[in-house]
């Protein structure tokens, strides 16, 4: 894993460049709706793009993905356990674990 300074992680810059923006656009208008809350069939709009296979900076994975569109909310909560290794418990719509 690419040592971490300044309390940053290297690839974090990446997130502003043009080409990020380029995915992140194209994967937004690909998939406009959260992935993870049709899951549960509840509608929701995707305003983020999550890595759906973790790069911890590996380059070739940062830019070629695969990519999930999620709400923010799904993102900052379940992306991040997905980010640390976490197993993540899905439900449906009636509530039954998928």
């Amino acid at each position: 894993m690419p040592r971490v300074t300044d309390g940053k992680r290297p690839w974090s810059r990446w997130y502003g460049l043009a080409r990020w923006k380029r995915i992140r656009e194209a994967q937004l208008m690909a998939e406009p709706l959260c992935e993870w809350c049709l899951e549960s069939e509840r509608v929701t709009e995707a305003t983020e793009v999550h890595h759906s296979e973790a790069h911890r900076g590996d380059e070739t994975k940062f830019w070629s993905g695969p990519f999930v569109s999620t709400c923010k909310s799904c993102h900052a909560r379940r992306g991040q356990l997905e980010d640390h290794g976490k197993t993540i418990v899905r439900y449906d719509a009636s509530g039954w674990p998928i």
